[in-house]
């Protein structure tokens, strides 16, 4: 199995991530046609809950194993990679297994008395399967970032997202006619399907790699009540629980900050109906645009784990540092231009990509603290993998707890609405960041290079008002998607020659990525 460097593995994971983006962006624009912001806000609304689930059963674990075969490999040994992924297994299929029984037993009691819309219920019952299906894949996952070939997630992430596009958009079409309640439940078949695709793909790449002899067979059924598998299980919650705390704290906020915001919109005076259609255009239209660059920082944080555990195990501070820096250096830089874009074009994106420009606002609003969402993963995959996880989880806490409470003051009041719950939204990724940032420099001494912000913060000045411009001056006035293209397009070039020129685009970084490294020449 060919293990990749650290940059290689992240612009792999950085393309997979932007295809499954850009291709996941097919359902996100086709589906509010066809089931109406109302049918993608109870589609929006199951999802709490089953991440809740998700992250109680798998939040740490790939984290957990990544670092354990980061370190056996290491040190050469693979037997000891396949145990610990065979351990994994048994942990998360049989928490998966109980917890889907849960779940499918308590349904009508979850979606009537904890969550807001009764009409979720089927929607609810739809992805309870996915349970199991991604606790198996979690594992997979882990294993393989671990010996730092990212390229099993890879394929994996993009079979998915193909089969989820196909039956998300089918499915809710098929089952529009008996209601909106069951098209909302037929996207979530859809998105069943899909991950049942992506764990076969990923157990087809273990078991191609296993048959090729380049992993070790497992087949020791006995390994997982031996003392050897017990120390393994040890290791692995010892890691992973501080992590899925943390990740629960997020996964909870998430729940309660659906359940306060419809609740405080009631009491704004807004009707469940249109409550439920709000939420779905904020969490199923705006905020998906808005993170659509997190398939670079989500590819940061994941080729982050290893590699700095690597460093830490040699105690090689510089390293740390060095990776630190690119990954946020590469966060900003890739983050800069889409929030500059949503910002100065939100109402032509919203109305192009989802005809309807009047949740532009919303966009407007969150676009300027795109960039703290952006460089928040990093900073969180850094303090995972140095084991300080507790930390992540004390930021996160502090920035879930002010996050709802602003929610329930400020959406409750009619002058606010669901604005409330975006300002609650920015104001969180301002706060979590900034407390990720500084735990980083009590514990390693790390200070972040603020040139390089105000060298991006230039970039994107220079890029908007060039944006600005030519929409507005161009001469296809009525033709608003050639207006885009071709504005977006030109300060983009221009923000890019910004950026080459105060060198915050590494060419001994890009002559490190396959294929484009041979382009450059160098090794």
């Amino acid at each position: 199995m060919k293990k990749q460097t650290f940059i290689q593995g992240t612009m792999i994971l950085l393309a997979a991530g932007l295809i499954n983006r850009i291709l996941g962006f097919i359902p996100r624009i086709v589906l509010p046609r066809v089931i109406g912001a109302e049918g993608v806000g109870l589609y929006q609304q199951g999802y709490p809950f089953f991440i809740v689930i998700v992250t109680l059963i798998t939040g740490g674990i790939p984290l957990a194993i990544a670092k354990l075969v980061a370190e056996a490999e290491s040190l050469g040994d693979v037997k000891a990679s396949e145990k610990i992924l065979k351990t994994s297994l048994f942990f998360t299929l049989t928490a998966g297994a109980i917890f889907t029984a849960l779940c499918l037993v308590f349904a009508p009691f979850v979606t009537s008395k904890i969550l807001t819309d009764e009409r979720v219920y089927y929607t609810f019952v739809s992805m309870t399967p996915m349970i199991l299906i991604v606790a198996v894949s979690s594992v997979y996952r882990g294993y393989f970032q671990g010996k730092q070939n990212m390229i099993p997630s890879a394929s994996s992430s993009i079979a998915e997202t193909l089969i989820r596009i196909l039956c998300v958009l089918w499915f809710s079409y098929l089952l529009l006619p008996k209601g909106i309640e069951f098209a909302a439940a037929g996207a979530m078949l859809g998105a069943l399907a899909g991950e049942l695709i992506g764990m076969f793909v990923l157990l087809w790449q273990h078991e191609r790699h296993r048959k090729s002899g380049v992993l070790m067979p497992v087949n020791d059924p006995t390994n997982q009540v031996s003392k050897e598998g017990m120390s393994i299980f040890k290791r692995l919650m010892s890691i992973s629980i501080p992590v899925t705390a943390g990740r629960l704290v997020g996964s909870i906020s998430y729940l309660l900050e659906t359940i306060v915001t419809t609740q405080s919109l009631a009491l704004a005076g807004v009707t469940k109906a249109i409550a439920t259609a709000q939420y779905g255009a904020m969490q199923g239209m705006v905020i998906p645009l808005l993170l659509l660059p997190g398939a670079l920082t989500s590819s940061l944080a994941t080729s982050l784990v290893p590699s700095l555990s690597e460093a830490a195990a040699r105690k090689d501070y510089k390293t740390i540092h060095k990776r630190m820096h690119q990954s946020l250096r590469l966060a900003l830089v890739t983050g800069g231009p889409f929030a500059v874009i949503m910002y100065v074009l939100a109402e032509p994106l919203c109305q192009l990509l989802f005809n309807n420009g009047s949740i532009a606002d919303m966009l407007r609003t969150m676009s300027p603290f795109a960039l703290f969402i952006y460089a928040q993963a990093p900073l969180q995959a850094a303090l995972q993998a140095l084991e300080h996880p507790g930390k992540a989880l004390f930021n996160t806490a502090i920035g879930a707890t002010i996050k709802i409470s602003l929610i329930l003051f400020l959406a409750s009041k009619p002058e606010y609405g669901i604005y409330g719950a975006i300002i609650a939204i920015c104001i969180n990724a301002l706060v979590v960041t900034l407390l990720h940032g500084r735990s980083l420099k009590q514990l390693l001494g790390f200070r972040f290079r603020w040139l390089d912000a105000v060298k991006v913060g230039a970039g994107m000045i220079i890029m908007a008002a060039a944006i600005q411009y030519l929409f507005i001056h161009l001469p296809w006035s009525n033709v608003m998607f050639l207006q885009f293209v071709a504005s977006s397009f030109v300060g983009l070039v221009i923000y890019l020659s910004v950026m080459a020129a105060c060198r915050l685009i590494d060419l001994h970084d890009l002559s490190r990525i396959p294929i484009l490294g041979t382009w450059i020449g160098r090794k």
